[in-house]
């Protein structure tokens, strides 16, 4: 089972949401939470500066995308948390014998932070891809092409848990079965997904009986 990691493991979307509706509008884009969702949901932070940049026709400060990176980081210092239920749901999915592993759009540098604060880096050590490693990020497939590959697993037989519309878009090009968490995200963004659930307790439901290795 692949697992995207901000908002899904690690309930870190809200933290950057509340960044960004504070920063953004002080650019001149009045931003709402929906168009947040719209634009940045799932997004590396260089699509997220270009996103901005398109809407506003106008090139971001200098200085602008490293300041917000550090209001990110300081906000999760002291409000992250492991998405609710999810490690109790990794560990039951571990029980039944189901590889697991991260595939994000976050650097390793931000996703070995992110785990590590909420206590679950051990729990993937060395089963972590980004986006940085590949040519292309979601919603291209190739993070999880990546991932499968390194791990020698079939793709048809890998299971993703996304959280965003554009992870969604590229777990399903991967050609791999997508369940879309919507504990932040409106359900109607996820619509792409096989499966949606709206609390971890359900994901090893989703997962099925007769789930394969990935």
């Amino acid at each position: 089972m692949v697992f995207d990691c901000d908002g899904v493991l690690v309930d870190t979307e809200v933290i950057m949401q509340r960044v960004d509706l504070d920063m953004v509008p002080r650019l001149g884009w009045p931003i709402t939470l929906e168009e947040v969702h719209e634009h940045f949901l799932g997004r590396k932070s260089v699509q997220v500066v270009a996103a901005i940049e398109d809407r506003l026709g106008t090139p971001v400060p200098d200085g602008w995308a490293d300041e917000r990176r550090s209001a990110y980081r300081a906000a999760c210092a002291s409000d992250l948390r492991a998405v609710p239920g999810v490690v109790e749901a990794v560990a039951a999915i571990h029980e039944r014998g189901v590889l697991t592993c991260v595939a994000s759009s976050g650097s390793h540098q931000a996703i070995r932070h992110s785990l590590g604060l909420t206590g679950l880096w051990p729990t993937f050590e060395g089963r972590v891809f980004s986006a940085h490693d590949v040519a292309r990020p979601k919603p291209a497939p190739d993070v999880f092409l990546h991932a499968a590959a390194t791990l020698g697993i079939e793709p048809s037989s890998c299971v993703v848990v996304e959280d965003s519309p554009v992870g969604v878009r590229a777990a399903k090009a991967a050609g791999m079965r997508v369940i879309g968490y919507a504990g932040r995200t409106p359900e109607v963004l996820l619509d792409g997904a096989d499966e949606v659930i709206r609390e971890m307790a359900a994901l090893l439901g989703a997962l099925g009986a007769d789930s394969a290795d990935g």
